[in-house]
């Protein structure tokens, strides 16, 4: 789990990285021309501070569209109706990586059944996932936290996932004794359910964008009622 966490905030700390030395370098560059020519200019801290143009609150609604990195790996965008509360949808395909396990106990349930084997028996071999996407939407409410960190807010929501698996799985049957053969079927699975989420939003760049983390849960309510699998990631939109 904490390599997991670790490989989702990397790409958010590159990106704060990256924006954040853009901005270094045009300040360099402007210091550089007018030190030799002119005088510098001093600007008041007040003035300092407004460096998102993002955001303002007179300027309601604004639209965001990027990339999320994790589980799962999507594009993401996000309609940012008030201050406070936006709507976000993602579409993408889910790190099956992740999912070996589930996948593998699952092998049982897609089975031929004992009543069909007779005194045959039959095991897992393998199992490769042909596509596994995802769709989400949720309401999110946002509240400001720029008493942590200027730019930042955190922000709860709810809302709805949809799922669909292809997997091809090899099995190994055992008729009898001297008999036995290997084989191969296809299922493919089809699974909603409602999925809560938190997060934090970074958008104190020169740039009109906004970095996010979030951690999600979600529940399937249809294939395999009860289960619970966490998810999130990090990403990056570019607002409008």
């Amino acid at each position: 789990m904490s390599f997991a966490l670790f490989r989702y905030i990397i790409p958010l700390l590159f990106c704060i990285f990256i924006a954040d030395q853009s901005f270094a370098q045009k300040r360099h560059k402007s210091n550089s021309f007018y030190k030799g020519r002119y005088k510098s200019v001093r600007v008041s801290k007040a003035k300092a501070k407004v460096v998102c143009p993002i955001f303002e609150h007179s300027k309601y609604p604004y639209h965001g569209i990027g990339v999320k990195l994790g589980d799962p790996f999507a594009v993401t965008y996000k309609f940012y109706a008030t201050k406070n509360f936006a709507i976000a949808i993602d579409f993408g395909s889910a790190a099956s990586g992740l999912y070996n396990k589930y996948h593998r106990d699952n092998f049982v349930n897609y089975s031929i059944s004992d009543s069909i084997l007779g005194s045959a028996s039959i095991s897992y071999l393998g199992h490769k996932v042909k596509s596994e996407w995802v769709t989400e939407g949720k309401l999110l409410y946002h509240h400001d936290a720029s008493k942590v960190l200027n730019g930042l807010q955190w922000y709860i929501g709810a809302g709805w996932q949809l799922r669909q698996v292809d997997i091809e799985y090899e099995y190994f049957l055992e008729i009898n004794s001297n008999e036995n053969e290997i084989g191969k079927f296809d299922v493919n699975r089809f699974t909603m359910g409602p999925t809560g989420a938190l997060g934090l939003e970074y958008a104190y760049f020169e740039l009109p964008v906004s970095a996010f983390l979030e951690i999600e849960m979600f529940s399937d309510i249809l294939e395999d009622p009860g289960w619970i699998r966490f998810q999130g990631g990090v990403g990056i939109r570019y607002v409008f």
